[in-house]
Order: structure tokens, then C-alpha cells, then sequence
């Protein structure tokens, strides 16, 4: 497995060039702050699909991300993954969220 990392995280995921394509086009567009690339890593992450590893804290953290900035399903989405999560690893997804949405300041500045 390679490990990407990811300000506030890092995601694992299987090394084929597809996926990491994939996530590596995602993360680049999110970046971009395109909130549907932050939706569609909540999707792999909570899936494990497109080479994801299935990662609940991660993938609340993308779907948090999407939803604050209004996407309407990733808020649908991380309600339905919190049911599957602990308090704790709410708040480590929360941390996460924070982390990313600081580091994406700092980069403005």
C-alpha cells in the first residue's frame, strides 16, 4: 500500500495507477476548493471504492468538508456514517476537517 499524505490525515490507498490518478485528481481539485471532488473522496473513503481503503474518519472528514460548503448529499452522507462511527473518531474526523481547512488558509496567505 502507498500512503498519501494529506493535510489533517493521510488516506491509504491501493497502489494502481488508476486509483492513485484518481485520488491524486481529486485531492488536486479540493485543493482548488471544487466541492464536488471533496464529495466524491467522502464516497471512496466510505466505500472503498476507486482504490480507497474504506476509512470512516476519512471519509466523514471530505463529506464535513463538502457539506460546509453547501453540498446538500454530503451532508445526507456523513449523517449516515456517523451512526457506524464513535464519539471519538467523530472528533478525530472533525480534527481532520479543521487541519485540512487550516492548511488551505495558510496556503492562501
Amino acid at each position: 500500500m502507498e500512503l498519501i499524505g494529506i493535510a489533517g490525515g493521510a488516506a491509504k490507498v491501493r497502489k494502481t495507477k488508476a486509483a492513485d490518478l484518481l485520488v491524486a485528481n481529486c485531492l488536486a481539485a479540493a485543493l482548488q476548493g471544487d466541492v464536488s471532488a471533496l464529495y466524491d473522496l467522502g464516497v471512496a473513503f466510505s466505500t472503498g471504492s476507486h482504490g480507497a481503503q474504506c476509512d470512516l474518519i476519512e471519509a466523514h472528514k471530505w463529506f464535513n468538508l463538502a457539506a460546509a460548503k453547501g453540498h446538500e448529499e454530503a451532508a445526507w452522507c456523513r449523517a449516515d456514517i456517523s451512526d457506524e462511527m464513535t464519539a471519538r473518531e467523530i472528533a478525530e474526523a472533525q480534527r481532520r476537517a479543521r487541519a485540512w481547512l487550516a492548511a488551505g488558509e495558510r496556503r492562501a496567505a
